[in-house]
């Protein structure tokens, strides 16, 4: 163990934002935020430009504010969709970005671990922390229905795991003794069965699954989608934004932005909200059921879990099944940057790619 405390650089690429913070073991001494014009991105023409735009942004960010990258320790970076992983630290490797810039799925979740080797360049090692596409479903979770169609995992692990820790240590207990049911709330909604420090099933949160979030449509009525599919009225890529981007909220009420629409509530928007409580409150019936009914907790994260409208709804559906605890926001960044902090004290041993 070392006693010199360690400089963490955190990187977290969104869809429109890059967010940078600087730790200092588990201290943040800088936090910022690039917001990205849809105008500035649509221009980029593919996955490199996008990682040199937001490199080069970040660099002229760290310029500015005095930062040496040779006093960086350790980059902890936001895990994309790679191939299925258990939980865990993993180090960044050449096979790891051939993955990330060759993923079926595209996300900008793919960008930060690239960004950080280029940052880098070797100087300083590069790691990822429970990304996405985490996988520890039980084998019951994974039909589908169909013998061409297999359920799989992706979903916000990152805070599902940083959030479900806090609240253990919040009780006094640890993680592996508990079950929870882990509710993320953002532009996407995933709803996790944590069984022992194991997630056995969560909704695929991407592009398929589970409730209706403010820019995802979640699970849809198949035979219908099927049908409009190949009506020969819409394109492919316009179908794929039904799904996510333009489904949810946006479909709805033309926006995905919940605190402007609790703000001028009318009798159609609120009738959606609930529609949107209602169906994440289901969501956690059916990991009640996963769980066999023992469950220890249910927790409510992400940014939608400031809006006390839709909390409330949940808790008012759910709370039979267990004591239901809200921790607003994500824990993302701080997440990232204690798992960095544990590797870099020989805490916590990195796993290989």
């Amino acid at each position: 163990m070392t006693n010199k405390s360690a400089k963490i650089l955190v990187i977290n690429t969104g869809s429109t934002t890059t967010k940078i913070a600087l730790f200092e073991n588990d201290k943040v001494i800088l936090n910022h935020k690039i917001n990205h014009a849809v105008s500035a991105l649509s221009r980029l023409k593919n996955f490199d430009e996008q990682v040199t735009y937001r490199k080069n942004l970040i660099d002229e960010f760290l310029l500015k504010a005095q930062i040496n990258k040779d006093d960086i320790d350790i980059y902890m970076c936001r895990g994309g969709l790679i191939k299925p992983l258990p939980s865990g630290v993993y180090k960044v490797d050449n096979q790891m970005i051939k993955d990330l810039k060759n993923a079926k799925k595209q996300h900008a979740s793919n960008l930060a671990a690239v960004i950080g080797t280029a940052l880098s360049q070797g100087a300083k090692p590069v790691y990822i922390a429970d990304p996405v596409v985490v996988d520890e479903m039980q084998d019951l979770a994974r039909y589908a229905g169909h013998k061409n169609f297999k359920r799989i995992s992706i979903f916000h692990a990152l805070n599902h795991k940083a959030v479900a820790r806090k609240h253990a240590e919040k009780i006094g207990k640890s993680y592996e003794t508990l079950n929870l049911i882990v509710v993320h709330m953002g532009g996407g909604i995933s709803v996790g069965a944590h069984c022992k420090g194991r997630v056995i099933d969560v909704n695929q949160a991407l592009d398929g699954e589970g409730p209706f979030s403010p820019e995802r449509s979640g699970t849809l009525p198949v035979g219908d989608l099927v049908k409009m599919a190949f009506s020969g009225r819409y394109t492919l890529k316009q179908m794929q934004e039904m799904i996510v981007g333009k489904g949810g909220l946006v479909s709805y009420l033309n926006t995905n932005n919940l605190q402007e629409i609790e703000q001028n509530l009318t009798e159609k928007s609120r009738l959606v909200l609930e529609a949107m409580a209602y169906q994440i409150a289901k969501s956690i019936g059916e990991m009640a059921v996963v769980l066999k009914g023992k469950v220890d907790a249910i927790i409510l994260t992400g940014g939608v879990a400031y809006s006390e409208f839709i909390t409330q709804n949940i808790i008012d559906s759910v709370q039979f099944i267990a004591p239901v605890y809200v921790y607003p926001g994500e824990d993302e960044m701080q997440a990232m940057a204690y798992n960095g902090l544990l590797v870099y004290k020989h805490q916590l041993k990195p796993k290989t790619y």
